[in-house]
């Protein structure tokens, strides 16, 4: 339980830092880069215990290895998920 918090928070930072300062020109504002992002970082920190096998689970995350996994895996998932949306936005405008 704690992962997915630590993912879906960090999903939510790493939305917003993709929206801002790293891919400018796809940023959808606070508000859709925080839920994009929670919804993306969710996914990323999923996709991580698949990948891995549940080797990364919430046992693990009271780990420093645990915490700096669901912290990597929700921001760069939060931030992937953004620039999809806002690719998608823009070929549709």
């Amino acid at each position: 339980m704690l992962e997915l918090i630590i993912s879906l928070a960090s999903g939510a930072l790493g939305g917003n830092l993709a929206g801002k300062k790293i891919l400018s020109n796809f940023d959808q504002g606070t508000l859709i880069n925080s839920i994009v992002g929670i919804l993306g970082g969710g996914l990323g920190g999923s996709i991580l215990s698949t990948l891995t096998g549940g080797a990364v689970d919430a046992g693990s995350a009271a780990s420093i290895g645990g915490i700096l996994s669901a912290v990597a895996s929700g921001g760069v998932g939060g931030g992937a998920l953004l620039a999809v949306v806002g690719m998608v936005k823009k070929m549709m405008s």
